[in-house]
């Protein structure tokens, strides 16, 4: 089904569906497409050399003429991460709220785009008309600044698109939920709701970013020594909230982190953080005594470039943390980060810090909806549809068991790659389209799945090995192997005199015209490294052979 025909609405997730992260969202109707976010995610331990991960649009790029719009609801790296390195395969306008557009900027200039890419700036509560597609966003509250909703109206009905969000009665930094707004869609009739499925097993309410500011003021003001407080950059209330503590508690606040000046700046840029606490500079932070500095950290996931990692492990150029001093992870763990945090706090408390957490403290909240928004949401909407999204498939379930309790009629469990025409008719996942994954490599994007990425993981856990035979014209052994082995244990030799002996008996029961054929000694040497390596060590390498003649 390559063409949305006129008297049809269709839904297609290529990333976000069964996953939490790399949200690309498609709708389809009368013959064009409209896509929704284009995000990335970030690798875990399986992905050797890679940090970052994306959708693979092959589907919408071979139908790009049809793409009528790019529509970002916010600026999480999971939701417009990918712009700047998709964008040349898709070339179609893109459309944000100022702070989100503003954010794209930067990461657009980074990649020398910042003058090919159309951006427009849509405001707060503001219209679009994509045809076939009218949009009207909708604003919610996050943990970033401009979270969006989206309502997407076409001839067969509106979907509810609700981005990421929760309901927050104190966000302190941006707008509330328009509650107004979600109930006229409810009384002008909703076909479908496309929602947010990350905390469906939480029970109550997310809570208010008001709460962890308090809490964080407490935590600061008892504090002896220095504190680091990592969080979310994106998380601006909470990066404010940090500056305010240490004011409050007679400590200078210290940005650490590229992402945090960025985010702070672009902020400032829209006309938030105005009054942000002046914060003295890293290079000066080490003349600050001890207990009048609150280092104000990127690297809550553990990642090993950002400040707090470099902090842990004594990296820093500039900044310190040693015994009596204290470490706030303000943030919760993203499934997949556990060891990479876990390493972390080690590398802390390793060297006296204290490390408090959500589990040790009440720093954080979350951005996503738990069970009682999501039933609010459900009653003031009231969509004939629910299709869970952004979730795990074990959310997704049940997030519509829970839509089915809301008395919705129909549910739509739909993981990345399944066609859901939501009209007309009942409905139903109708065709399935390839949902592969890009993973950025240097400069350069390759398939997660593709040949590189398999060597690359067979190099990690098998180690490699490599032979050359010399050869005569007739294939007959002019000298010994060279064997080299890398990420194999082989301290005594004895593994690489195996492997030398056995293809010395190969060659020698090669018949004339195998030895004729580079190609069949070259098979039959890869097959023999193999075997001597799986006889002695139980792995399976990855094996390069070269044959010489002279």
């Amino acid at each position: 089904m390559t063409v949305p025909g006129k008297d049809e609405l269709l839904f297609l997730a290529l990333g976000g569906a069964g996953e939490i992260g790399m949200n690309l969202n498609l709708y389809g109707h009368a013959g064009k497409w409209l896509m929704v976010d284009l995000g990335i995610g970030f690798a875990d331990d399986s992905m050797p050399g890679i940090e970052v991960v994306m959708p693979d649009p092959a589907f919408i790029e071979e139908r790009r003429e049809a793409l009528v719009g790019i529509v970002l609801t916010h600026a999480h790296e999971d939701h417009l991460g990918a712009v700047a390195d998709l964008w040349p395969r898709l070339k179609a306008p893109v459309y944000a709220t100022p702070f989100a557009a503003s954010v794209l900027r930067r990461k657009l200039t980074e990649a020398g785009l910042v003058g090919s890419v159309p951006v427009t700036e849509v405001p707060l509560g503001g219209k679009l008309s994509l045809l076939p597609f009218e949009l009207e966003l909708i604003t919610m509250t996050h943990s970033i600044l401009e979270p969006n909703a989206l309502a997407i109206r076409t001839p067969l009905g509106t979907v509810f698109h609700t981005g990421d969000w929760k309901i927050d009665p104190e966000p302190l930094l941006g707008e509330l939920t328009d509650e107004a707004m979600l109930r006229r869609i409810g009384e002008e009739g909703a076909l479908a709701m496309v929602c947010d499925s990350t905390n469906v097993f939480v029970e109550g309410e997310a809570g208010s970013e008001a709460r962890v500011r308090a809490n964080l003021e407490k935590l600061v003001k008892a504090a002896k020594g220095r504190v680091a407080v990592t969080c979310f950059a994106s998380n601006l209330a909470r990066v404010e909230s940090a500056a305010l503590a240490a004011v409050a508690a007679g400590r200078h606040p210290v940005l650490s982190g590229r992402a945090l000046q960025r985010m702070v700046e672009a902020a400032q840029e829209c006309g938030y953080l105005l009054d942000f606490p002046e914060c003295v500079p890293e290079q000066q932070a080490g003349f600050l005594p001890r207990d009048k500095v609150v280092l104000i950290c990127t690297g809550s996931q553990g990642e090993p470039r950002a400040a707090m990692a470099k902090i842990a492990t004594g990296e820093h150029r500039d900044l310190v943390l040693e015994t009596g001093d204290t470490a706030i992870f303000s943030s919760r763990v993203i499934p997949g980060n556990e060891r990479s945090v876990g390493r972390l706090h080690n590398a802390l408390v390793a060297r006296g810090v204290e490390v408090i957490d959500d589990g040790v403290a009440d720093v954080h909240v979350s951005g996503h909806p738990a069970r009682d928004e999501l039933v609010r949401v459900y009653q003031w909407v009231r969509p004939k549809i629910a299709v869970p999204v952004h979730g795990e498939v074990r959310h997704m379930i049940e997030h519509a068991a829970l839509a089915r309790a809301c008395q919705v009629p129909e549910t739509v469990v739909a993981p990345n790659g399944s066609l859901v025409r939501l009209a007309p008719g009942p409905a139903e996942i109708v065709d399935h389209v390839p949902s592969g994954r890009l993973a950025r490599d240097g400069d350069t994007l390759v398939e997660l799945d593709g040949e590189a990425m398999r060597e690359r993981r067979k190099l990690l856990w098998n180690g490699a090995a490599a032979a050359t035979l010399v050869v005569d014209r007739r294939g007959r052994a002019v000298a010994d192997p060279k064997v080299t082995l890398r990420g194999i244990d082989d301290g005594d030799g004895s593994l690489g005199r195996a492997i030398v002996a056995g293809l010395g008996e190969m060659l020698a029961d090669l018949d004339t015209t195998e030895r004729g054929d580079d190609g069949r000694i070259e098979e039959a040497a890869r097959r023999t490294v193999r075997r001597v390596v799986r006889a002695h060590l139980g792995k399976k390498p990855l094996t390069d052979v070269h044959i010489v003649r002279i």
